[in-house]
């Protein structure tokens, strides 16, 4: 026990951390979330976004798997998501985006507490597998963070301009009149970006003083995909400005009857998988090498912390004159009889596991259950033992029994037979 000691205290840590991320995380009421995750209720997050198209009877869903496997007629919304190997084309604009952790002025995506490790890139086969699914036929809802390029936008044939940080909010206008802006006179919104287009997207919304496109539609197969360069038109605090809101349900509705799939996984959530899904997405060697590095970690913590420490000699000592004084006291007592009962005793219940029978069963039933598993040569050494304890009588029987009931103990190894010793019956 005492060598386990420092693993009993670093799993102690472990496990009070762990706790206590939870507990802060549970205080904070939604505000452990990245920014645009459905599941933020702070004013940049996209709960409200969320709720609004479910009270509007609007089929909606959190994905919290990875977007290798894609299946159903759904229309993804990915808001603030990380795409690998996100670039920029013109680095002159980077004059105009502001210090880090900036909010929307910054232009990388913002990660909150633990997210910052968990939160994943879209990766290039995610990239694929998301256009082959809008090619099929089906609709893509795309909101980036800042106005790097990536593989996405690029795919689409589109490129960003990073707006001035320092414009004030503006003012979104349909150029023309389109299912995705029905009902839709104006939009309030900090822009953070404007769309270079190609040349068979629509227009969704423009600047209305600068006339510059902020939200378009772009063809892809027989799919179409949504992309804007304001993500605060999807916060919280935005959907009640003006007709944002009506956006939302005109967008959603024209692009589709759902169901309407909001990713979250590359937010930090996920869920629970098993080895058996493990092995379905990434192959049966991963989840090999796992299982083999779970044993490696649990033979690890069954290892001695250093070689066992030599008794003290204080204690040796103390423990050899209790023993000499303890069989003084039986010599003197004339307790012989006792003295072999207890060593009999003590070797019927240590044989008593190897026969299956618990420790306080009889001598007799504990050999007749070694013989039953093949143990005949401890049955015989047990009764033999029993035998000889009910005859001592003197200092040298008991001697002569303990030395008995030693040969018995060596025999016991899964090899079932016992060392040869010279003098051994």
């Amino acid at each position: 026990m005492r060598d386990r000691f420092p693993l009993l205290v670093l799993g102690g840590l472990l496990l009070a951390g762990v706790l206590g991320a939870f507990l802060v995380r549970g205080a904070q009421r939604g505000g452990f979330a990245d920014p645009l995750s459905t599941f933020r209720a702070e004013p940049d997050g996209a709960r409200a976004l969320y709720l609004l198209a479910q009270e509007s009877g609007l089929p909606v869903a959190r994905g919290m798997s990875d977007l290798r496997l894609l299946s159903g007629p759904q229309t993804l919304v990915l808001l603030a998501i990380d795409v690998e190997g996100a670039h920029e084309a013109d680095p002159d604009q980077t004059q105009l985006a502001a210090a880090p952790d900036a909010g929307l002025a910054d232009e990388v995506a913002p990660h909150q507490g633990f997210n910052a490790l968990r939160a994943q890139q879209l990766d290039d086969a995610e990239v694929e597998r998301v256009l082959a699914h809008v090619r099929a036929g089906h609709s893509l809802v795309y909101v980036p963070w800042g106005s790097r390029e990536n593989p996405l936008l690029d795919a689409l044939g589109m490129t960003l301009d990073k707006a001035d940080a320092t414009l004030p909010m503006r003012t979104l206008v349909a150029p023309v009149p389109t299912p995705y802006t029905l009902g839709v006179e104006r939009v309030e919104a900090k822009v953070q970006a404007y769309l270079r287009l190609p040349k068979d997207a629509v227009t969704v919304l423009e600047d209305e003083r600068m006339g510059r496109p902020v939200a378009a539609v772009v063809p892809v197969g027989a799919g179409r995909v949504l992309v804007m360069g304001a993500p605060e038109l999807a916060m919280n605090r935005a959907l009640a400005r003006a007709d944002n809101a009506q956006f939302w349900l005109s967008a959603l509705n024209a692009l589709g009857p759902g169901p309407y799939a909001f990713d979250e996984f590359h937010h930090g959530f996920t869920n629970e998988r098993s080895i058996v899904d493990f092995a379905r997405r990434y192959g049966l060697h991963f989840a090999v090498a796992q299982l083999l590095l779970g044993v490696v970690l649990w033979a690890g913590a069954l290892k001695r912390f250093g070689r066992p420490l030599p008794l003290a000699e204080a204690l040796r000592v103390g423990a050899t004159d209790a023993l000499f004084a303890m069989s003084r006291l039986y010599r003197e007592g004339q307790h012989h009889a006792f003295a072999a009962g207890l060593i009999a005793r003590g070797l019927t219940q240590q044989l008593a596991p190897l026969a299956g029978l618990p420790s306080h069963a009889t001598a007799a039933s504990v050999a007749e259950g070694l013989r039953a598993r093949g143990r005949q040569d401890l049955a015989r050494g047990l009764l033999d033992v029993a035998r000889q304890s009910d005859a001592v009588r003197k200092d040298a029987d008991l001697q002569a029994l303990a030395t008995s009931a030693a040969h018995v103990r060596e025999r016991i190894h899964p090899a079932g037979t016992g060392r040869h010793r010279p003098g051994t019956p």
